[in-house]
């Protein structure tokens, strides 16, 4: 019996069919990796890309006048709307808006970024200060996203330790505008 099974164990250590089998083996998972953070790279891309443009065309939108003195959800449901491909985007975007004194060069916005705070059911209150006739305004935005894979590690190295700690694995984009509210008859 046991030297059946020592033959048995000789004869396929000799064999060489299927040896490629094996190194394949070895380096799909390094490959899968690879492509895996690949399209997470590409939608963090995207998705931030879209996010500037929502934001570049809802301040377009304020300072022709198309949006009058506009609302904060007013303004979060535009760039909603302009940044069509973000998922949830209602519940994850964070909108804040200040006014910028032209003279000392500093807002209110400095400091850690405000995202979305997932383990809060009522998020606390965020800056949001309508401007007068030619005053610089600075609109900051914040999103949230889930990414595709959580081996890729895109939600632990992207804004790390300025997102909540609350959010789980989700990675925050952000996107900032100023503007100056002109003066509409």
């Amino acid at each position: 019996m046991i030297r059946t099974f020592t033959k048995a164990l000789r004869n396929f250590g000799r064999k060489s069919e299927g040896t490629a089998s094996i190194e394949i083996l070895f380096m799909l998972p390094a490959f899968f990796i690879l492509f895996l953070s690949a399209y997470e790279g590409g939608m963090v891309s995207t998705r931030h890309v879209m996010l500037e443009r929502g934001l570049d065309l809802t301040v377009r939108d304020v300072r022709i006048g198309r949006l009058r003195d506009p609302e904060h959800g007013e303004l979060k449901q535009s760039i909603c709307t302009y940044a069509a491909i973000i998922p949830e985007c209602m519940e994850n975007l964070q909108l804040e808006m200040v006014r910028m004194d032209v003279r000392a060069w500093s807002t209110k916005l400095d400091g850690p970024i405000r995202c979305i705070d997932r383990a809060l059911t009522v998020q606390p209150a965020v800056q949001f200060t309508n401007g007068n006739n030619n005053e610089l305004m600075v609109l900051q935005v914040c999103a949230l996203f889930d990414p595709v894979s959580s081996t890729s590690g895109w939600g632990r190295a992207t804004l790390a330790g300025q997102i909540p700690k609350k959010s789980g694995t989700a990675y925050g984009l952000v996107a900032s505008s100023a503007f100056v509210m002109e003066p509409f008859q």
